[in-house]
């Protein structure tokens, strides 16, 4: 078997997201994967708005929205009042929703995808030792058989989850915690009179915090605090626990049955400082892990691989050079990371307290605070990760002030009807711009870095460039075609 440009190691979402990707753009990829199959459990269970944005470059998301269940809302209730209801149907994307898709199906459906391009996960193939040199990797993979091979490859991408080999290969630090509680996840079926199955039910309770969340009509995901931590590990539940939970937490009248899945775990908030060594990367949990609140966790993974793909590609394929187009991978993905364990945390923090006082004093700030339009707005775009910016990335180039439109690190939004930005088979960025004969002239100057045809300008009076993951590179008034020159070449 020839040796790769790039190994990846993980077969879970990030893993598959990104081989997806780099295949996609014509890089030769092998991922690899320890274990047999993949996992038949529900685990992380949403796909945002801004996933499936991404998703959409290479033409998949309208499977994943077939197979999902979309959740339309998010409600908190405290006591026997709601405190908050977040709609998701004013969100700005073509994708006005919560896609509640179990894990199980969305790695199906992406290895699906990743077969159509004529790539397979090798599975029970797995990473043991690697040494990084100046021009590449040297890896050692061990087979089911028990043979060992040497694999030479340009780069190596661990996305090996929270146990990460390549992490600790590496000699990385997972900085972080461990919560001191224990908590219990149930995938069952629920019956109750009027009990909604496209929202998001939490209930601050007393006792703890309830979280139900739709799965299809009639199955939900219950996830519920269940005290100080005992033991090494938390033990699974049963379905009488769970019964008992949600009859002393949730609104009543509700039976859970027919368990697909019961488990306990601890809330690891985890994260490494930096998100590259040399030829080697890191992506998803094995760069950082936290809360589940707000189901983050899978889409930031996800995310990572998106904007690692066309990076690596452009280096891969000899557009550009290394440098900082991939030192920004790190910048840009691990800020992200950051912002988002910090925000779960909180709402961890928030949702579990236990002394009556805050709990009063939480219930009724909370209930005045969500009773503004803006903060539910604000709140809605941040579980959607539409909010999700690069506003101190090295490749933001020059913004110029009062354009009405996108500044560089902002989301470009998808134009409905447009092919999107990234789509095909290279990672190109958009030159969004009047069209004129300079604007031609700068197209054809930049053939493998640009899409062959101009896209209309994002606002009055400006041009922008538009990166291959849809985010701002540049907004400058209208006619300043230096800057992109200039940019663009500073890329190769």
């Amino acid at each position: 078997m020839p040796n790769p440009q790039v190994l990846i190691v993980g077969a879970g979402p990030v893993g598959l997201t990104l081989a997806a990707e780099l295949v996609r753009y014509g890089v030769a990829v092998r991922i690899v994967e320890k274990a047999a199959q993949r996992t038949d459990k529900s685990k992380a269970l949403i796909l945002w708005s801004r996933t499936l944005e991404l998703l959409d470059r290479a033409g998949c998301t309208e499977t994943f929205v077939a197979a999902g269940h979309r959740i339309e809302a998010a409600n908190i209730t405290a006591g026997n009042k709601r405190i908050g209801h977040i709609r998701f149907d004013a969100l700005d994307s073509p994708y006005p929703y919560a896609l509640s898709l179990p894990q199980s199906e969305t790695e199906r459906l992406l290895e699906a995808h990743l077969a159509r391009l004529g790539l397979a996960p090798e599975r029970e193939v797995e990473l043991t030792d690697f040494t990084e040199r100046d021009n590449g990797v040297q890896a050692t993979l061990r087979h089911r058989d028990g043979r060992d091979e040497q694999v030479e490859a340009d780069w190596l991408v661990g996305c090996d989850g929270a146990h990460s080999t390549v992490r600790h290969k590496l000699g990385l630090s997972f900085l972080g915690s461990t919560m001191q509680s224990d908590w219990l996840l149930a995938d069952t079926h629920v019956a109750g009179t009027d009990f909604p199955d496209s929202e998001i039910a939490t209930y601050w309770h007393e006792d703890g915090v309830l979280a139900v969340f739709p799965i299809t009509p009639g199955r939900y995901r219950i996830v519920a605090d269940i005290g100080a931590s005992v033991g090494p590990s938390p033990a699974d539940p049963t379905l009488d626990q769970v019964q008992a939970i949600v009859d002393r937490r949730g609104p009543g009248g509700l039976t859970v049955s027919d368990p697909v899945w019961l488990a306990g775990f601890r809330i690891n908030e985890r994260k490494v400082a930096d998100y590259r060594t040399r030829r080697s990367f890191l992506a998803g949990d094995a760069a950082h892990i936290h809360s589940p609140a707000g189901g983050q966790g899978m889409n930031t993974g996800m995310q990572d691989a998106f904007n690692l793909a066309w990076k690596l590609a452009l280096v891969c394929r000899g557009t550009c050079s290394d440098g900082a187009l991939l030192d920004s991978y790190s910048i840009e993905r691990s800020a992200v990371g950051e912002r988002v364990l910090k925000a779960a945390g909180r709402l961890t923090s928030v949702a579990v307290l236990k002394n009556h006082a805050a709990q009063t004093v939480r219930n009724l700030v909370g209930g005045l605070v969500l009773g503004l339009a803006p903060v539910r707005r604000a709140m809605s775009d941040t579980m959607s990760e539409l909010s999700i910016a690069y506003d101190e990335s090295p490749l933001n180039g020059p913004g110029a002030r009062g354009l009405d439109g996108p500044a560089p690190g902002e989301r470009a939004r998808p134009v409905a009807g447009q092919t999107p930005i990234g789509a095909g088979d290279a990672p190109r960025f958009a030159l969004c711009a009047a069209a004129t004969e300079a604007a031609q002239h700068v197209l054809q100057a930049h053939p493998h870095l640009l899409e062959p045809s101009l896209r209309a300008p994002l606002g009055e009076g400006g041009m922008w460039l538009v990166r291959p993951d849809g985010y701002t590179a540049l907004a400058v008034k209208d006619g300043e075609y230096r800057a992109v020159t200039d940019y663009l070449d500073a890329l190769r």
